[in-house]
């Protein structure tokens, strides 16, 4: 009886941190989300801004005035390669960006529904057994 309190405690366990990692994951993406949305209505402003004044992040909290030479955007398209790309082009690519991160947002939703019917699954069981 007590190897069968064991075994549950461990499963129990088991199901928490794979909630918790699943938690985290979610958190990200929908941080990712949420900030590739502000960047993608933040370019509007950019359209048509040739020669515009704007205010450019050096870091945390901190700007540039700078102004603005093109029209087009250099976009990091990975191993520190930079493309050039009009606003409505990267704009695109956001959304694009966007949209995978809410499948995965529902691939980790549908992992943790998944989780939770086997805890409950589990639970059940548990509680046949002590009546027993």
């Amino acid at each position: 009886m007590e190897q069968d309190q064991q075994e549950l405690m461990f499963r129990f366990q088991m199901f928490e941190q794979q909630i918790q990692q699943l938690g985290q994951q979610l958190d990200a993406v929908e941080q990712g989300i949420i900030e590739m949305t502000s960047l993608n209505i933040g370019l509007n402003d950019l359209v048509g801004g040739k020669n515009k004044e704007i205010m450019a992040p050096v870091g945390r909290g901190i700007f540039a005035q700078a102004k603005l030479l093109s029209d087009e955007l250099l976009v990091d398209i990975g191993e520190g390669k930079l493309v050039k790309k009009s606003i409505p082009d990267t704009q695109k690519l956001i959304e694009e960006q966007v949209q995978k991160l809410g499948q995965a947002k529902i691939e980790l939703n549908n992992a943790m529904e998944q989780i939770n019917e086997e805890l409950t699954k589990t639970m059940i069981e548990a509680q046949k057994k002590s009546k027993e």
